[in-house]
């Protein structure tokens, strides 16, 4: 009985510990090189990558980040920022940043956009109804 209650209590201490991690925000500015591990998405290289960077000076913004940073791009700025990473507090805004950069992204929706919704199904045939010879079975 007290080997379950321990399980219980240390289930319950393990997911309020790893939702408190996941909804802390970690500053790419700020941020330690452990921290930096501790974001899903972050491996040892990239921290390396993202600690040279930072001793050229602070990152403005996530565009400065995708510039500076080699492999980080939009896809995976959207990705760090859902992780928890913020740059000078703020998570990564995919929409202005796609708007501001031109790529693939646009013309894709757009093509999403031109395709025409599919037909509606075919009606069904009506149910069999009772023959001649049935009904005349009938009392």
């Amino acid at each position: 009985m007290k080997i379950q209650q321990f399980r219980r209590w240390f289930t319950g201490l393990a997911a309020i510990l790893s939702t408190t991690f996941a909804l802390a925000a970690v500053d790419i500015n700020k941020a330690s090189e452990a921290e930096l591990d501790g974001i899903k998405g972050i491996g040892p290289a990239t921290t390396r990558l993202i600690m040279e960077q930072r001793k050229s000076g602070p990152f403005a913004d996530w565009a400065d980040v995708s510039k500076r940073v080699k492999g980080i791009g939009t896809k995976r700025a959207a990705k760090l920022s859902g992780e928890g990473l913020t740059v000078n507090g703020q998570a990564f805004a995919g929409a202005a940043d796609a708007s501001a950069k031109p790529g693939k992204s646009a013309p894709v929706r757009a093509a999403k956009a031109d395709v025409a919704p599919a037909a509606a199904p075919a009606a069904t045939a009506p149910a069999p109804t009772m023959t001649d010879t049935a009904k005349a079975q009938k009392p």
